[in-house]
C-alpha cells in the first residue's frame, strides 16, 4: 500500500490493519453544476471538504438564503410529525420515491399543507371549545335546577305551613313578626344569583374567599360532577363542582365576579322558571348534538390530510435534509473571483479518485454544463484524517473502537483485532451455552431479516441491537465455546464429552462434598468435569480457574498493544521507539506477569500444588529465599532472579533515554534560529511517532 508520507516500504498492503491512503484534493466546479456535484459526491461519500470560508459567518455565505429555507421546510415538516403523532398517524415508509421534485414547488406544497391544516386546526380548537362550554352549561342546567326545584319545594311547604297557622287570626299563639312581613310583603329584598362550574380542588379557597370578600353576606351552594368534565379554556379533564351564589346588592355581585375570574371559574346564565329550564336543557341537547356531528367531519377532514402528508412526509424530510447538507457543504466552497465557479478542497482515499471523477462527469452531463469540473490532487504538509473501509460486518467493532479513540493516519487499526478479541471477552463473562444459543438464535433472526428491517424504524434498543447484530452473532458464537468449557446449560453441567472421571469411594459422599471422590476414569476431555458443579468446592475452584483465565487473557491483550506499537515503530520508521519503547516495555511486562502466566500454565499442566501467590510475592520480597514446596521446575529461583533485575532495569529504560533525545534531536534540528518555519511532514511524522507510537495499541 502506497504511503503518502514516505513512510511503510516494510510492511506488506493491508486494508483494513492501517488506515487507506489520503489525497488533498481540489475541485473547480461551475456555478451551475455545483449543485448537482456535491450531491453525487454525497452520494459517494468519498470525500471531506475544508472550509474554505471560515472567516464569514454564516449570514455571509452564499447560499444562506437557501439554507433558511430549507430550514424553514424542515419547521413545517417537523409541525406535521407533531400532529401525526397526537392523531395516530404513522409515516408511510413503502411511499415511491421521485428524483425529479422540485424544490420550489415542494416549498409552496409545504406552505399550502400548513396553512390548510393551522386552519383546520383552529376551527377544531373553536369547535370544541364551543362543544365544551355546552357539556358544562347543560350540567349547570341539571344541578342548578335540581337544587332550585328543591328549595321551590320547601319554601312551598313553609308557606302552607305559615298559612296554616295565621288561619286563627286573632289567636295569642301567633308570631307578631309573621304578621308584620305578611302584612308588608313589598318591603322584601330581592336577591340575585351566579351559577357555573369551578375546579373542585380551589372549591374551598374559592368559598372562603367569596365569604370572606362579602363579609359573610352570601349564600353559597355547591354539588360535586360525577366524572371529570374537559375544560374549555385549558383543554384538559378537570374535577369539577357546580356552585350557586345568592347576593345582594350591586357590589357583591361585581366582587362575586372578580373572584370567579381569579378561580377560572366559568359562570353560565340561569334562569328561575322550571317551564324555561326545561326549554333550555333541550336547546342545549341539540346544539351538543349538532356540534359534534360538526366535530366528527372536521376530525375526519384532518386525519384524511395527515394521512396524505403521511403517505409522503418520509420522501420529503428526507429530501429536505439532503437538500440542506448540500447547501452547508456549498458553503464551505469559495466563489471564484470571476462568479463563475466554485473552488472546494477536500481530503480523499486514493483508491476513490476514479469514482469521484465519474460523479463529476455525471453531474456536467446531467446539469448540461458547458465546462467540465476540474479535480486535481495538491501536495501538501498537513496531517490526512483517518479513513477505514468498512462493510456491514466490520462496521459496528470498527464504531466500537472509535468510540474509544480514533487511529492517527497510517497507525495499526485496532478494530481489526477486536473482531475477535471483544465478543470472546464478552463470552467469558457470558459462557453458558443455553444463553449462547438462544442469542444466537435472536440474532439469526435479525440477520435473515436485515434487508427488510433496514428500511423500518425500530426502537431504540431494538435499532441498536440490529445496528450491532454481527457483534452479538460473534458473541453467542464465543459464548457457546465458552459455555461448553464451563459445561454450563441453562448453569446445569452436562456429560456432554463422557462419563465424569471421578467416582465416589462411598455412598454417603454424593452431593455433599469432593471429600471422598477418587478418581477412577481418565481426565474429563474438555471443559470442567460436571462433578464438580454442586459442589461445596465448586466456587473456590471456578473463581481460581477464571481468575487464571483472565490473568492469561490479560497479559495476552497487553503484549497485543505492545507489539502494534511495535509495528508503528517500523512504519513510521523510528527506531527510537522500536528501542527505547517497545523493548523495555515487553521486557517489563513478560518478566513479571508473562512469567506468571507461564507459571499458571505449568501448573494446571503438572498438577502442582505450589501456591502462585507465594511465589510472585517473595520473588520480590527475598529473591534469594529457597521455593521449597511452591518449585515448579529446576532453575526457578536463578531464572526469577534473572527477571526481577530485566524488571528494574527496564522501567528507567522506558522512562529516561527518550525524553532527553528528542530534545536533543530538537535543539540540533533548530540550533541558531530564533524564528524558524513548521516542521517537514517526515520530520514532523518522526517526531509524533516518537511521542505517540503506542497510541494505536
Amino acid at each position: 500500500m502506497a504511503d503518502s508520507r514516505g513512510g511503510g516500504g516494510c510492511c506488506p498492503p493491508m486494508d483494513l490493519f492501517r488506515s487507506e491512503p489520503m489525497q488533498l484534493v481540489q475541485l473547480i466546479v461551475p456555478i451551475e453544476s455545483a449543485h448537482l456535484t456535491v450531491s453525487y459526491l454525497g452520494d459517494l461519500g468519498l470525500i471531506q471538504f475544508k472550509d474554505l470560508n471560515s472567516e464569514k459567518s454564516p449570514f455571509q455565505r452564499t447560499y444562506a438564503a437557501q439554507i433558511k429555507k430549507c430550514g424553514e421546510m424542515a419547521r413545517k415538516l417537523r409541525f406535521f410529525k407533531e400532529q401525526m403523532e397526537k392523531a395516530g398517524v404513522l409515516p408511510s415508509l413503502n411511499s415511491d420515491a421521485q428524483a425529479d421534485i422540485n424544490m420550489d414547488d415542494l416549498e409552496l406544497k409545504l406552505g399550502e399543507l400548513e396553512a390548510e391544516l393551522v386552519e383546520v386546526n383552529a376551527n377544531d380548537e373553536k369547535l370544541q371549545r364551543a362543544y365544551n362550554e355546552l357539556v358544562e352549561y347543560k350540567l349547570v342546567l341539571q344541578k342548578a335546577g335540581e337544587f332550585f326545584s328543591s328549595a321551590l319545594s320547601s319554601a312551598a311547604a313553609q308557606q302552607r305551613e305559615i298559612e296554616s297557622r295565621q288561619s286563627g287570626e286573632g289567636s295569642l299563639e301567633t308570631p307578631l313578626l309573621d304578621q308584620e312581613l305578611s302584612a308588608d310583603s313589598s318591603k322584601q329584598v330581592k336577591l340575585g344569583f351566579v351559577t357555573g362550574l369551578v375546579s373542585k380542588e380551589k372549591s374551598l379557597a374559592f368559598e372562603r374567599i367569596i365569604f370572606r370578600a362579602t363579609r359573610g353576606n352570601v349564600f353559597l351552594r355547591q354539588t360535586a360532577v360525577e366524572e371529570p368534565v374537559t375544560d374549555p379554556v385549558s383543554g384538559e379533564k378537570v374535577e369539577k363542582n357546580v356552585f350557586v351564589i345568592f347576593y345582594s346588592g350591586e357590589r357583591a355581585k361585581t366582587k362575586i365576579l372578580k373572584i370567579c375570574d381569579a378561580f377560572g371559574a366559568n359562570r353560565y346564565p340561569f334562569s328561575e322558571d322550571v317551564n324555561k329550564q326545561s326549554q333550555m336543557i333541550t336547546q342545549v341537547s341539540g346544539r351538543q348534538t349538532e356540534m359534534k356531528t360538526t366535530i366528527d367531519a372536521g376530525s375526519l377532514q384532518r386525519n384524511s390530510l395527515l394521512k396524505t402528508i403521511a403517505e409522503r412526509y418520509e420522501q420529503w424530510n428526507s429530501l429536505v435534509k439532503k437538500e440542506k447538507s448540500i447547501y452547508h457543504t456549498l458553503n464551505t466552497l469559495s466563489l471564484d473571483v470571476t462568479k463563475k465557479c466554485l473552488v472546494g478542497e477536500g481530503w480523499s482515499p486514493v483508491f476513490a479518485t476514479k469514482q469521484i471523477h465519474d460523479a463529476l462527469h455525471r453531474a456536467s452531463i446531467d446539469s448540461n454544463s458547458q465546462v467540465g469540473s476540474i479535480f486535481q490532487v495538491l501536495d501538501t504538509k498537513e496531517g490526512p484524517p483517518t479513513y477505514f473501509r468498512t462493510n456491514k460486518f466490520t462496521t459496528a467493532f470498527q464504531e466500537i473502537v472509535d468510540a474509544y479513540g480514533v487511529a492517527k493516519y497510517q497507525e495499526a487499526n485496532p478494530g481489526v483485532f477486536t473482531i475477535a478479541t471483544f465478543p470472546f471477552l464478552f463470552a467469558v463473562m457470558f459462557g453458558d451455552w443455553g444463553h449462547g444459543i438462544c442469542l444466537l438464535l435472536a440474532t439469526l433472526v435479525f440477520i435473515a431479516r436485515e434487508k427488510k428491517l433496514s428500511s423500518q424504524k425500530l426502537g431504540d434498543i431494538t435499532e441498536m441491537a440490529f445496528g450491532g447484530r454481527y457483534v452479538i452473532l460473534m458473541m453467542s458464537v464465543f459464548s457457546i465455546y465458552t459455555g461448553l468449557i464451563y459445561n454450563e446449560f441453562f448453569s446445569v453441567p452436562f456429560e456432554l464429552f463422557g462419563r465424569s472421571a471421578y467416582d465416589c469411594r462411598d455412598p454417603y459422599c454424593r452431593d455433599s462434598t469432593t471429600i471422598g471422590l477418587i478418581k477412577v476414569r481418565d481426565t474429563y476431555p474438555f471443559g470442567v468435569d460436571p462433578v464438580w458443579h454442586g459442589t461445596r468446592s465448586e466456587l473456590p475452584f471456578l473463581n481460581s480457574l477464571k481468575m487464571k483465565m483472565s490473568i492469561l487473557l490479560g497479559v495476552a491483550q497487553m503484549n497485543l498493544g505492545i507489539i502494534l506499537s511495535f509495528f508503528n515503530a517500523l512504519y513510521f520508521k523510528s527506531s527510537l521507539n522500536v528501542w527505547f519503547q517497545f523493548v523495555p516495555q515487553m521486557i517489563f511486562l513478560n518478566s513479571l506477569f508473562g512469567y506468571l502466566s507461564a507459571l499458571i500454565i505449568i501448573k494446571w499442566v503438572t498438577g502442582s500444588q505450589a501456591d502462585l501467590y507465594h511465589v510472585m510475592i517473595y520473588m520480590f520480597l527475598s529473591p534469594t529465599d529457597e521455593l521449597g514446596e511452591n518449585q515448579l521446575f529446576p532453575g526457578q529461583k536463578n531464572l526469577q532472579m534473572v527477571l526481577l533485575l530485566l524488571a528494574l532495569v527496564a522501567v528507567p529504560w522506558m522512562l529516561f533515554p527518550k525524553p532527553f533525545l528528542l530534545k536533543r534531536e530538537y535543539e540540533k534540528t533548530h540550533q541558531g534560529q530564533s524564528y524558524v518555519p513548521l516542521p517537514s511532514t517526515d520530520e514532523s511524522a518522526e517526531l509524533e511517532a516518537a511521542h505517540d507510537g503506542s497510541h494505536g495499541a
